[in-house]
């Protein structure tokens, strides 16, 4: 079953795996030739949020099949089957909706959880990735990641009153002003502008709709030790440094050139068409 979005042509669409029903937005392929792209989202949220990221690189170039699934846990998907799921299982649910989807070899893009799926998939599967693009990945120090996995996303119950209906939007909205949100102090604070209200809304919706299991993909992120597996990937790699992102993540771009095989580095504004020229110049470069 396929819906077509009349704003654009971004399909919808489920895939079946062994967990259950795996949703994915897709922008069919132009030219059956060029490599399918992958892009994976940020926690807590779904696939809608890649939709802009899409069409831009559709515009920037991006011929072939563009596919932005839902987490396991998050959006529309079932939810993951182990009880603490690892970056590792979340990787291999992507090579296996590529199995299913019949695409042996894909360019992937991730953003925070998602870039490291995408970077896990990239150093356990690497015949699967051709090119590798990371937007905001690091590797936290043990005192900030223990204390991350501890607060960063509870399990939030459904409230007779609805205060957990208020509790969600809350805890997106912080996300906004404080890293890590549940450190509400001027330290913490940080330098960038509140998102619209609508997408504060959309972004609570997916929230609500996964509330019993939008912490699982968050801690496995947190739990990742991400520069002790660069050293495993091989794909040529593209780390993005837009100027909106959290100074952390940026700066630790330096550290992961270090470790990867074949890598380098972008500075881009933080719009999606910008994103999307980055990447579309990269993956668009001829192999060695």
């Amino acid at each position: 079953m396929v819906e077509q979005s009349p704003a654009s042509n971004i399909e919808r669409a489920f895939v079946r795996l062994e967990e259950g029903q795996l949703h994915l937005r897709c922008l069919p392929a132009e030219d059956n030739t060029a490599p399918a792209v992958l892009l994976l989202h940020a926690s807590p949220a779904s696939s809608w949020f890649m939709q802009d990221l899409m069409l831009a690189l559709r515009a920037a170039g991006c011929q072939g099949q563009i596919l932005a699934p839902d987490t396991l846990g998050n959006g529309d998907s079932v939810a993951p089957l182990p009880p603490e799921p690892d970056i590792a299982y979340f990787a291999d649910s992507m090579v296996r909706m590529c199995d299913a989807l019949g695409i042996d070899k894909v360019d992937v893009y991730g953003t925070h959880t998602g870039a490291r799926i995408a970077c896990e998939m990239a150093a356990g599967h690497p015949e699967r990735v051709r090119r590798l693009v990371l937007d905001g990945i690091t590797e936290y120090a043990d005192d900030l990641r223990e204390a991350v996995i501890a607060n960063y996303a509870p399990v939030v119950e459904p409230d007779e009153y609805g205060r957990h209906l208020i509790w969600a939007f809350n805890f997106c909205r912080d996300q906004a002003l404080f890293f890590p949100h549940f450190m509400k102090d001027p330290e913490h604070r940080l330098a960038v502008g509140m998102p619209p209200p609508q997408v504060l809304h959309r972004i609570t919706l997916d929230v609500l709709k996964t509330l019993d299991t939008y912490p699982k993909p968050y801690i496995a992120a947190f739990r990742y030790k991400a520069f002790e597996r660069m050293g495993l990937v091989k794909a040529p790699t593209l780390l993005l440094k837009p100027e909106t992102e959290l100074a952390l993540l940026n700066e630790s771009v330096v550290r992961a050139l270090e470790l990867l095989d074949d890598g380098k580095a972008a500075s881009t504004a933080g719009s999606p068409a910008a994103k999307a020229d980055a990447i579309g110049a990269f993956l668009g470069e001829a192999d060695t």
